[in-house]
């Protein structure tokens, strides 16, 4: 059984995380599990970028990104939002580096459109024998989503579909996407999975509204990838606890 877990944590969720979170997570690795950590930063983005007088603009939820934008980017990722997740875990006893995206290649991308978005990438492959190095010592990396489009070029790729890629490319057992809640609420409970024609019904219904969309929306746009089954759990308390995950686990319909 392939023992690898991919998290995905986003900007919003990060300063939040709780330590029965990380003790989740200790319960994982106490299982023989191995983690890839993968992160957002938006919000401190953002932040910096209004610091600089410059408007964060958005197409189809995209970042476009000039140069400016980009080093921005990369410098709140790699030097505040990185640096804060790996010290986390590395207080909770979690041996962890920190590593750009576009570091020996790890995330390799093509850019999108860069009329339309700059240097906005999508991956297109993994350096997976330098994220397998680091397992087989104990070590967890934590990734930010700055991938590399060819030596010494970098570009801005959406956290959650780097996220996605890598899960995939390690043949990850499952890609978790970090929140603020426990899972999907379906009639005051938590549903344990879900298939896309399910989720895609909620939506239409509305029964899945607000800020559960777009949650389910990536969970089900990284299962598209490849990747076997998606999860959304809670950073703000357990998700793993006497070996069963708690949260929505996202599936394949049955024959695809």
């Amino acid at each position: 059984m392939n023992n690898i877990l991919t998290v995905k944590c986003g900007g919003s969720i990060i300063n939040d995380l709780s330590d029965t979170f990380f003790e989740s997570l200790n319960e994982l690795k106490s299982r023989g599990y191995s983690l890839v950590f993968v992160h957002g930063g938006g919000p401190d983005i953002n932040e910096m970028l209004s610091k600089e007088g410059i408007e964060p603009v958005f197409i189809n939820g995209l970042r476009k990104t000039s140069a400016e934008v980009l080093g921005i980017a990369e410098l709140i990722l790699s030097g505040k939002t990185n640096r804060s997740l790996v010290e986390k875990l590395e207080s909770h006893g979690i041996p962890a580096i920190g590593l750009n995206g576009s570091d020996c290649g790890i995330f390799q991308a093509e850019l999108i459109d860069e009329a339309a978005l700059g240097a906005v990438g999508e991956v297109k492959s993994v350096n997976t024998g330098v994220l397998n190095s680091l397992l087989e010592k104990g070590i967890t990396p934590v990734l930010t989503p700055i991938s590399s489009t060819g030596p010494g070029k970098k570009a801005n790729v959406n956290a959650d579909m780097a996220a996605g890629a890598a899960a995939k490319a390690m043949n990850s057992k499952m890609c978790l996407f970090v929140t603020d809640v426990k899972g999907v609420l379906i009639e005051k409970k938590i549903q344990k999975s879900l298939t896309k024609t399910e989720t895609e019904s909620y939506i239409r219904n509305g029964t899945i509204y607000g800020g559960m969309i777009p949650k389910v929306k990536t969970a089900l746009a990284v299962l598209d990838q490849g990747v076997n089954d998606v999860m959304i759990v809670s950073g703000t308390e357990r998700f793993f606890k006497d070996g069963e995950f708690i949260g929505t686990k996202f599936v394949k319909e049955e024959g695809y």
